[in-house]
């Protein structure tokens, strides 16, 4: 692991939600290295499998694998063995899967050569606060991230997916400098779409996000490499925030 002062373009990962590799890919080329992380997600994970990961880092990109592992203890530690070897190098596990299912990440991972880091995703960012009702947890959405927060850091996974919203109380209550990667993140003016806890790319690092996961204000622009411009632009407005080292 390397722990440095980061630029905003060592801090945006652009999700790639695409149905294939050729959609992702030209995506990829029209940002003309415009950052050096990319998120796979399930869907491109399901159609393009791990050749994905491969074409991604044969270019020079980092590649963020978002999988959201969520099962038994055996069954995701197995899943975590089968992918530390194909080049990723953050990998997302269900925080809500319980100690007993993030331990097992943990150890599956330690014992594997090159594997990713592991960060546990909290509350989904298009969940709020009747939605989590709807699923019988009557705590606020705030509340709920940091109840798993704190169960996966005593479990002993270092990164955390959370909102925007929760950053700045996860950075006062979570010890030990996790590494915050936070989606929902929306330009001024930027449609919401189906997210709810969303904020702006300076807010969102101001806060004290560590990475900012964006997908459809810069997939969905009529010009992505300009979209991506605007964004990187306005992270770099919080330039404090920006100059503080983080481990990846």
């Amino acid at each position: 692991m390397l722990t440095a002062p980061l630029t905003a373009r060592d801090r945006l990962i652009v999700a790639l939600d695409f149905p294939s590799a050729g959609l992702a890919l030209n995506l990829v080329d029209q940002l003309e290295d415009r950052c050096l992380w990319f998120k796979v997600g399930l869907e491109l994970y399901l159609a393009a499998g791990s050749s994905i990961i491969t074409s991604l880092r044969d270019r020079g990109f980092n590649v963020f694998l978002d999988l959201k592992l969520h099962d038994i203890p055996n069954t995701v530690a197995g899943a975590v063995r089968a992918v530390s070897s194909r080049g990723a190098s953050l990998l997302t596990v269900h925080a809500a899967g319980g100690s007993a299912m993030l331990r097992a990440a943990v150890d599956a991972a330690a014992a594997a050569p090159d594997a990713p880091r592991l960060l546990a995703v909290t509350v989904l960012t298009s969940m709020d606060a009747a939605q989590l009702a709807g699923i019988g947890i009557a705590a606020a959405p705030a509340a709920q991230v940091l109840r798993l927060a704190k169960l996966a850091a005593s479990s002993g996974i270092e990164g955390l997916v959370c909102s925007p919203e929760e950053i700045a109380l996860l950075r006062a209550e979570i010890p030990g400098d996790p590494l915050l990667v936070a989606p929902g993140i929306r330009p001024a003016g930027a449609a919401i779409g189906d997210q709810r806890r969303i904020a702006t790319p300076a807010v969102a690092i101001a806060a004290g996000a560590s990475m900012l996961v964006v997908g459809r204000p810069i997939t969905q622009a009529a010009d992505p490499a300009a979209a991506a411009e605007a964004i990187l632009s306005e992270m770099i407005t919080s330039t404090e925030p920006l100059m503080q080292a983080v481990t990846l």
